[in-house]
C-alpha cells in the first residue's frame, strides 16, 4: 500500500461510536490515528492491560490499562447533530474541502484535543 496517499475520514480529535468488539455502543475521542495501518486509538475504550516494570530501585511494579487500536472499520464518526453515529460524505468546493454527515447533511467539524 502507498504510503504516502493513504486517507481516512476519521482524523484525531473526533468523537466516534464503536461499532463492534467489547466496547460496541461507546462513544470517545480519537487520541491517535494511524492512515497506513488503517486503526485509530479512541480514548478509554478498548483497554488493554500491560505489565510496567520498575523504573527505578525501591519502585514496585504494576499492571496498567492502556487503550489499544480499533481498525477504523469498527468506528463510525459521531454526529452532533441527530445524536447518532453517522456515516461521512466529504464534498469539495473552492478549495474547501468538508465532511458532511450522511444522514442530515449537516458539516461535521473537526474538534481538536488540546
Amino acid at each position: 500500500m502507498n504510503q504516502l496517499n493513504v486517507k481516512m475520514k476519521i482524523k484525531k480529535g473526533d468523537t466516534v461510536v464503536v461499532l463492534l468488539g467489547k466496547d460496541r455502543g461507546k462513544k470517545g475521542m480519537v487520541i491517535k490515528s494511524d492512515p497506513v495501518r488503517r486503526r485509530v486509538v479512541v480514548d478509554g475504550l478498548n483497554l488493554v492491560k500491560k505489565h510496567v516494570k520498575p523504573k527505578r530501585g525501591g519502585q514496585k511494579g504494576q499492571i496498567v490499562s492502556v487503550p489499544s487500536s480499533i481498525e477504523v472499520s469498527n468506528v463510525q464518526l459521531f454526529c452532533t447533530s441527530c445524536k447518532k453515529g453517522s456515516r461521512v460524505r466529504i464534498e469539495r468546493s473552492d478549495d474547501m474541502v468538508k465532511r458532511m454527515c450522511v444522514r442530515c447533511n449537516v458539516e461535521i467539524p473537526v474538534s481538536k484535543k488540546e
